[in-house]
């Protein structure tokens, strides 16, 4: 899915006006209906629940209309509130003249509030995408008082007071929404940790936006789902052999860490790949032999943590990082790889922390290396984000542009850079994916997808992603969201990955 600009938005409201040969209050009415029909099936049981609709007045406030007509005619108490304005736009006016007596549309008056009770419901339709500066005066009083309700509310497109693809001032008042309800399409905005407690869960309403509009507008950030994914991983031949599917080399693991290696290599494993090498420090040894005897073991001739680096030769990506520590030793053997290595690179955890601790090693990596860093993980590698997660996706196009590599900000919505600067934010995972382990497992599936040489990077990378966060999906009932591990997931990689076979 595409991640429009709210100019893009409005310009794709107007070209489906014009292929469909409507008219912009019909769009409207779509939109209602929608917002109607979710909230008729998901959130209204009860013919008592106390409805508030509050409405801009602007076409956010037009759809609020409609949706306060619709309750309205389906039996439910509207009290439908109007933010005092000297203009409104034609579809707010028009929508206003469809009201009928029985609905009394009730200016607000800012000196006293409307009262709601706590289990009331609030469709907050004040303002949308169009946002372009903080709310203030009376419109800021009306956030603030809807916030304090303690109600149940939903916003209608975007929560009132929240830009799409910007940040706002961090006091600013915006709408603390439990749902909010996008048309077609999400916004930046639903995807950024700094924004979860105003956006609540969000939901897409399908209003038959023009498809080949969608299709033909050029955009630098994608909402990746599945029925995009569908058909890139390939189908295994059936006369393939273990030769097909590609040897990895993993480099991980050190006194005290040896489960990274493990759980790494299990899931690499796990996601198909034909051979797979593990090189540990010589205390893991006997550890990978028993935990995966799938794999083969190199042994370093340290105990404690990786000194060598062994012939690359044989291998058709490698993969380093999981639990492998800091040790000069291992310094020296990641910019050995850095410097030799002719095969994709798969770099995370410690790898990673050895980058951001030495930025001169940044200048080796090879172009089209994967590196999976947590936001803190990133940090170490550019530096904290100056102001907010916005401009950590700065930081992030940044660093892939000097770079030439893909990077990950792992986490809800985990999002991937490209090269060229696109930004793909991942549909997959939950909450129950927070614990030890996970980041590694992520390590192996992506290293296995790399070693498959038919998987260009951007492929193998979207694959990976999207598998890793669908296997803890997977494994969610069977667990709950505490007691899922990141041995549940790899436990799943198999199956979310077949979902996704040509």
């Amino acid at each position: 899915m595409k991640l429009l600009s709210p100019a893009q938005t409005r310009a794709l409201d107007q070209a489906t006006i014009k292929a469909q040969h409507i008219t912009s209050t019909a769009l409207m009415e779509r939109a209602a209906d929608a917002v109607t029909n979710w909230l008729l099936a998901e959130l209204l049981l009860s013919y008592n629940t106390a409805i508030h609709v509050f409405c801009g007045p602007g076409n956010n406030g037009g759809d609020g209309l409609a949706v306060a007509r619709s309750l309205h005619r389906a039996g439910y108490s509207v009290r439908l509130w109007l933010l005092p304005a000297a203009r409104h736009s034609t579809d707010f006016t028009h929508q206003q003249k469809q009201l009928p007596a029985e609905l009394p549309a009730r200016e607000i008056d800012p000196d006293k509030l409307p009262a709601m009770a706590a289990g009331a419901v609030v469709v907050d339709a004040l303002f949308g995408t169009g946002l372009s500066r903080p709310l203030a005066g009376d419109a800021a009083a009306l956030v603030r008082h809807i916030n304090d309700s303690g109600a149940t509310v939903v916003a209608v497109d975007m929560p009132s007071g929240l830009f799409a693809d910007a940040p706002q001032p961090a006091d600013s008042a915006t709408v603390r929404a439990n749902y909010t309800l996008s048309f077609e399409l999400p916004k930046l905005a639903f995807l950024l940790p700094q924004n979860a407690d105003f956006v609540g869960d969000w939901r897409l309403l399908p209003i038959g936006l023009d498809a080949e509009v969608i299709h033909n507008t050029a955009v630098d950030k994608h909402f990746v789902t599945a029925d995009e994914l569908r058909g890139r991983l390939p189908r295994r031949p059936k006369f393939s052999h273990k030769g097909t599917f590609g040897h990895a080399l993993l480099l991980a693991g050190s006194k005290g860490k040896i489960g990274a290696a493990v759980l790494a290599t299990r899931a690499c494993l796990r996601a198909g790949v034909g051979l797979m090498t593990t090189r540990v420090p010589a205390v893991g040894y006997d550890i990978i032999q028993i935990s995966d005897p799938e794999a083969m073991c190199l042994a370093d001739p340290a105990s404690d943590h990786i000194t060598e680096l062994p012939e690359l030769d044989s291998y058709d990506a490698v993969g380093i990082g999981p639990g492998l520590g800091q040790h000069d030793d291992t310094r020296a053997v990641l910019r050995q790889l850095l410097e030799e290595a002719k095969v994709p690179l798969v770099i995370d955890a410690d790898a990673l922390n050895l980058l951001g601790a030495n930025p001169e090693l940044q200048k080796l990596l090879p172009p089209d290396s994967l590196l999976t860093p947590h936001p803190k993980e990133f940090e170490r590698l550019v530096g904290a984000p100056a102001r907010d997660d916005y401009h950590r996706l700065e930081q992030l196009r940044d660093f892939v542009g000097r770079t030439g590599c893909y990077c990950i900000i792992k986490g809800a919505y985990t999002v991937l850079a490209a090269p060229d600067g696109t930004l793909y934010f991942n549909s997959t995972g939950n909450a129950g994916m927070a614990t030890g382990g996970s980041g590694d497992v992520l390590t192996g599936l992506l290293l296995a997808l790399r070693a498959h040489q038919r998987l260009a990077p951007l492929d193998a990378a979207l694959l990976g992603l999207h598998a890793h966060g669908r296997a803890g999906d997977l494994a969610l009932p069977h667990t709950g969201h505490a007691g899922l591990l990141a041995s549940d997931i790899v436990r799943f990689l198999g199956p979310a990955l077949e979902e996704l076979v040509r």
